[in-house]
């Protein structure tokens, strides 16, 4: 068995089998987009994130943003009574906020999805994650206004 000083050398001459080159695959530089900010934001919708997720274009934001507070608008009527789908439901919120930027919305959506999971505080996680759609809908429409 290899130590790990042997391991992390590695071999001690380069493979001279041909094939072993050729399984290896093509590498190529790619431009990494950046992560969302570990810190909280002050503000319901990450602005920064939404620019580079339409690349720049704010007609596009615009719109994304005016779907988006529909989309959660309707699932959280369809998420109101707590039916067998809402976990479901809070999975498809939770990846359209994190889209726009709106990351308390999609981490109390995912709380929701917890809750739903485990069977406990389920009407809590639903009236945090109400209240984190309203914050995020209201920053949106001041946003959308002409």
């Amino acid at each position: 068995m290899l130590g790990w000083a042997e391991f992390a050398a590695g071999p001690a001459e380069p493979s001279r089998d041909a094939g072993a080159c050729a399984m290896m695959p093509e590498l190529q530089r790619m431009d990494w987009m950046p992560s969302p900010p570990l810190a909280p934001i002050d503000s319901p919708l990450d602005l920064d994130h939404l620019s580079r997720m339409t690349l720049g274009d704010a007609d596009l934001e615009q719109e994304v943003l005016a779907m988006f507070a529909e989309q959660a608008v309707r699932l959280m009527a369809a998420m109101a009574a707590l039916p067998a789908e809402a976990g479901a439901l809070a999975h498809k919120l939770k990846g359209s906020a994190r889209g726009v930027g709106a990351f308390a919305v999609a981490d109390a959506a995912a709380s929701l999805e917890t809750a739903i999971l485990t069977g406990h505080n389920q009407r809590h996680a639903l009236a945090a994650l109400k209240e984190a759609v309203t914050e995020a809908r209201a920053a949106i429409e001041a946003i959308l206004k002409p």
